[in-house]
Parts: C-alpha cells; structure tokens; sequence
C-alpha cells in the first residue's frame, strides 16, 4: 500500500471496495483527518468553500457515495451499514488507520452518525450538520420534503435557484444564486438511480434508539430557517447523545456551504478542544 502524499497535496482516486467504486479527493495535511459526509444527491465538490474556510493544514476526506459525483452507481440498493462499511475500506486503502472525525451534512449526517456507532474505536469526534434521526424524526416543511423526491435541481440549475429559499432557507432566500453557483462547481451530475439509492437508504433508518450508545464527544450544527430538517430535531438530538453540544444559527440547511465562514471557525474550535477522551 502507498504512503499517503507529503502535507498540502491533493489526491484525486477512484478506489474499488466491496464492490463499490468511490470517488475520494483527499487534501493531505496534519493531525486528526476530517472526513465530510455530503447531503444526498450533492457531489464532493460542493464542499468546496467550506474546504477552503478550514485550517488548511487539516487532512480532508471528501467523496461520492454510489450514483453521485463520479462514482458510478450502485449494482444494488444499500442500507447505512453497509455504506458506512465501505467508508471504513475507503479510510483503510487511503492509509488512514487511525482515528477520524466525521463530519455529516443533512443526509450525510445518518452516515456519519452510523460510522460512529459502528465503529466507534475509529471515530475521535462527531459533527452533525442540518440533519436528524431518520425516518422517526420532525418531519420537515411538506413542500419541501416534495421538491427533494428527484434530482431535478442537481441537473438544472436554475431550477435550483428558483426554489433555493423555500427549500433550503437561511441565507439563499437573500441570494438564491448561490445555489446555482454551488451546483456547477459539481464536475458531475448524479443519476436518477443514484439519487434513488440514497433515498431508500433513508427511508428505512433510524438512529433514534442508538444514540444514546454513541459515546464521541459531538458538535450539532443547526439553522432556525431549515424548512427540511426543523430545529427541532437538533434539540431531541442534544438531548439523547451523552455528550452533545447543540450550536443554533440563524440561518437554513446549506449555510455549512452558503455561509461556511461563520460556520467554519465553530467546527475548528470543536476540534480543537481539549478534554480526557482527546
């Protein structure tokens, strides 16, 4: 196996695990890696202004879940188990061993919570991003929960924009631009099957009986303008994990992205901190 490139390189790789092919970009630098989970339909690239509002000498792990980006789809539907599985066979070909923090953005979020349940020895922290428990959780405004049954706004993008505030809220109902601009920093499209996959997955898990079993110190990230994921559900959420923070912002379900220059010294001083489990 290779040894990871020297600090400040960027690898691009297409890596086959349990019958996947995943698309990885990995930032190399130092310390505890940081790996981001996107949301659902959303190809790597759309992390990119949060990359660059991070501590740059941070090891980066960003990739395509199956049918999204440029891994190509799935040969079968998949459940959060098995993806979080071939993230930990990912981790393991990239030469990261050791422990990580996840970070998970709305429907990335389940996959980060089931990494850290499934593997907890190689989770050091947690940090959930708009996102909640599934399928038993406060479902989120019905108009918007409708708009994000197809892909249609991953493959048009002014569609995107046109229905960026009352999908997403926060800081795009000032600028719905943002949107479109976010959407063609993406290489590649997603397919409809792909975006199918990820919806079974969530359609039938639940986090909400294990949390209390996740034992990693976590970080809850959430917007009082989100139609898709209530705030209410970070605040059920801060409840059931033993060692929660909950950090509420006023802004909507992409502000991580739309506002990552707020939002990302949060992260950071997380991260950051010092404690016995460090």
């Amino acid at each position: 196996m290779s040894a990871p490139l020297p600090a400040d390189a960027v690898e691009q790789r297409l890596i086959p695990v349990l019958g996947q092919q995943i698309r990885v970009v990995v930032r190399w630098g130092t310390g505890i890696p940081l790996v981001l989970c996107n949301g659902i339909g959303a190809a790597l690239e759309v992390f990119d202004p949060l990359l660059a509002a991070l501590d740059p000498e941070t090891t980066v792990v960003r990739f395509d879940v199956p049918g999204s980006g440029g891994s190509p789809n799935s040969p079968l539907p998949y459940g959060f188990p098995y993806l979080a599985a071939v993230l930990r066979a990912v981790l393991r070909k990239l030469g990261i061993r050791g422990q990580v923090d996840m970070l998970g953005l709305s429907w990335g979020g389940a996959l980060a919570q089931q990494f850290a349940f499934q593997y907890p020895l190689r989770c050091r922290r947690l940090i959930l991003v708009s996102t909640g428990t599934g399928v038993l959780m406060v479902p989120g405004h019905p108009r918007a929960l409708l708009k994000m049954l197809t892909p249609r706004r991953f493959l048009d993008h002014r569609y995107a924009a046109g229905i960026a505030g009352e999908l997403y809220g926060g800081t795009v109902r000032h600028d719905p631009a943002i949107v479109e601009q976010l959407f063609d920093r993406q290489l590649m499209a997603g397919s409809r099957i792909g975006y199918l996959h990820q919806l079974l997955a969530g359609s039938v898990w639940t986090s909400l009986f294990a949390l209390p079993l996740i034992r990693q110190r976590t970080l809850i990230l959430a917007g009082t303008d989100d139609p898709i994921i209530p705030v209410a559900n970070a605040r059920i959420m801060g409840r059931l994990l033993p060692h929660a923070t909950v950090h509420l912002h006023a802004g909507g379900h992409v502000d991580l992205i739309t506002n990552a220059r707020e939002l990302a010294p949060v992260i950071e001083a997380f991260r950051n901190e010092r404690n016995e489990r460090s």
